[in-house]
């Protein structure tokens, strides 16, 4: 006898669906098997990342993906929206791609502002990675980082960031370099500075989060008392002369000072941040749909060109 689905329900307790529902993340059926899948680099659960091994006689450049997700979701295996993993393995760039703490996690473990935990997470899985070179065939200088929204906010700031490498460290990956070799980055906030936000984009609401602030408002009154958390943390204002070259992509044309559609990912954050690259001689394309005659098309025939330069 077939009983209705609801009464199943009932009977079980639990959607039918359930495991489904939670089963673990995967890659797209366009991303190859990972040489080495869930390497841990750090304590926490989300301290793992996998690895793709470019074939090679020599030490091959990284191609280091940070996924998206408003450093609040997503994982790892959102590989295939950031990087072409067949297009880098065929060029000789290794892989790697990578998770973090989501900023409500960090909280949890005591991380102030949260914002520090996702992104003091990628740079130490970078700095393990560098730690792997010999054993993984990595050309350890020629690190380019790749990723979208967030990740790609992370990856500017791994970029701009003076090296957080402690040389006197007991540590020996804590002794390795966090400088990158080049960025290539899709719909990237430029800056965590709410007063620039607003002004390039009026309708702005994104980043308040990134430090322990709900909305909007709360996050442009808290502007002041939080000035340094800002120079930490915002890409904007940590790019020197020093810095190695980025690559921006956005979805559709800039507007600066006017009302976006998707104010979060508006060209409007890669206008400016162009400007102030411009400023102080730092390398920075960008390019967004419409935008004709690009040197590049995407972000990964960006990191191929920059990674396999000679």
């Amino acid at each position: 006898m077939k009983l209705p689905l609801a009464l199943l329900l009932v009977i079980f307790g639990t959607p039918l669906f359930a495991q489904e529902k939670d089963a673990p993340p995967t890659y797209g059926k366009s991303v190859p098997k990972p040489t080495l899948a869930e390497i841990r680099y750090g304590e926490h659960e989300r301290h793992v990342l996998d690895f793709w091994k470019a074939e090679s006689d020599s030490p091959t450049p990284v191609a280091f993906v940070i996924h998206g997700g408003g450093w609040s979701g997503g994982s790892k295996e959102r590989l295939d929206r950031f990087a072409n993993a067949n297009q880098l393995l065929e060029a000789g760039i290794s892989v790697v791609a990578i998770n973090y703490r989501y900023t409500k996690q960090a909280t949890e473990d005591g991380v102030v502002p949260p914002v520090k935990g996702p992104l003091h997470d990628a740079a130490r899985a970078l700095q393990f990675v560098r730690s792997k070179a010999g054993e993984w065939n990595l050309e350890k200088e020629r690190i380019g980082a790749m990723g979208g929204s967030a990740g790609a906010c992370s990856s500017l700031w791994l970029a701009f960031h003076d090296d957080l490498a402690d040389p006197e460290s007991e540590d020996p990956i804590a002794r390795e370099s966090t400088r990158l070799w080049c960025a290539a980055v899709k719909g990237a906030q430029t800056s965590l500075d709410p007063a620039q936000m607003r002004e390039w984009t009026p309708n702005s609401k994104y980043g308040g989060h990134a430090f322990g602030l709900r909305r909007f408002n709360d996050f442009y009154e808290a502007r002041e008392r939080i000035a340094p958390w800002i120079e930490e943390y915002s890409p904007y204002a940590l790019v020197s002369k020093d810095d190695p070259p980025v690559f921006l992509v956005y979805s559709a044309p800039p507007a600066v000072g006017e009302v976006q559609k998707d104010p979060t990912h508006t060209a409007n954050f890669g206008v400016m941040l162009q400007e102030r690259c411009r400023e102080v001689g730092v390398s920075c394309e960008l390019i967004y749909k419409g935008k004709t005659h690009p040197q590049y098309e995407n972000e990964t025939d960006y990191i191929v060109a920059m990674l396999t330069a000679e």
